[in-house]
């Protein structure tokens, strides 16, 4: 398994934070103070938003575990029978709220309290500060996070690279049938390629916790959206057999296209040239060839995907941010 410097800053963030929180915890002179470390390795997640959200779930859940505890113990004891009638409502209630992270370490909470004999003040005071001190360093631990908007605007300029070299492929193969016989390899790319962007816009989404800029995630998903209407554009350009008249005008288009894809182009010129291109089309004679008709007919579906190709950056230029 590779361990790149990301991993190596995150499991020293991790040990570091956890051997504060037991710290902590015994500068206070808590039982069980090693559970407050447990709490801060179980509480850090990818993100500040997960992390948050993960130990306000939890904090909820360790609530509902004390209620659940009270009355068990009240009502059975402080024995096995008291701690396993405890454990099997709280995992039903774990899993009916979804709580199924927070099982483990409240359990491990209330067993101190189960240890203690009783379940007074001073009891439910130490493990509260436990769960208070772990969490809290958690949360603490990921402030540093915020948005990586170099990486994020690499991995948006690597796709919109491939996504042009595949409209310079499609151009040619219009009017040269040797051409990009099978490109699906560099598609599989292009995907795996904007997963990877869209992975990185929702981490960033999540490591903002003022501020709720969706752009990148909306711009990533446009770029998917272009790149479903890509593959319809290619799977028809790859079964042309012939060369219509009206090829080589939709081949220079395509090549604009590829030219002038750019981030900061909203393809508003874009579609008007293509209504004039589409028009012109239009008034062309029909072939009397079935097979030049029968590419006549493609090339006019692949106008259509194009239309379509344009339209969603147009719609996404146009929305607001």
């Amino acid at each position: 398994m590779e361990i790149n410097k990301e991993k190596i800053i995150n499991i020293f963030k991790i040990s570091i934070s956890a051997i504060i929180s037991i710290f902590i915890a015994l500068e206070l002179g808590l039982e069980h103070s090693i559970s407050a470390g447990i709490v801060t390795i179980l509480t850090i997640q990818p993100t500040k938003k997960e992390t948050i959200k993960t130990a306000f779930g939890r904090f909820i859940a360790y609530i509902v575990s004390l209620i659940l505890a009270f009355f068990s113990f009240k009502l059975f004891g402080f024995g096995y029978i008291g701690f396993a009638l405890f454990i099997i409502f709280y995992v039903l209630v774990c899993v009916l709220f979804n709580w199924i992270n927070a099982i483990s370490i409240n359990a491990v909470l209330v067993s101190h309290i189960l240890v203690s004999g009783n379940m007074n003040y001073q009891t439910i005071k130490n493990e509260t500060l436990i769960f208070i001190i772990g969490a809290g360093i958690g949360i603490i631990a990921n402030l540093h996070l915020k948005k990586n908007v170099f990486y994020i605007e690499e991995l948006k300029e690597k796709n919109d690279l491939q996504i042009k070299e595949i409209l310079f492929g499609m151009s040619k193969r219009i009017l040269e049938k040797d051409e990009i016989e099978d490109n699906f390899e560099a598609f599989m790319e292009l995907k795996k390629s904007i997963r990877k962007a869209k992975n990185v816009a929702e981490e960033n989404y999540n490591n903002q916790l003022l501020r709720n800029d969706i752009y990148d995630i909306e711009y990533i998903k446009m770029r998917d959206n272009q790149c479903h209407m890509l593959y319809q554009m290619y799977k028809t350009v790859i079964k042309l057999k012939t060369t219509p008249i009206t090829a080589e005008k939709i081949s220079k288009f395509l090549e604009e296209m590829a030219k002038t894809y750019h981030k900061d182009n909203t393809g508003k010129e874009l579609l008007e040239k293509f209504y004039e291109i589409d028009k012109s089309m239009k008034s062309k004679p029909l072939p009397i060839v079935r097979e030049e008709f029968e590419d006549r007919a493609k090339l006019f579906m692949l106008l259509r995907y194009i239309e379509e190709f344009i339209q969603i950056k147009v719609e996404f230029s146009e929305r607001k941010f």
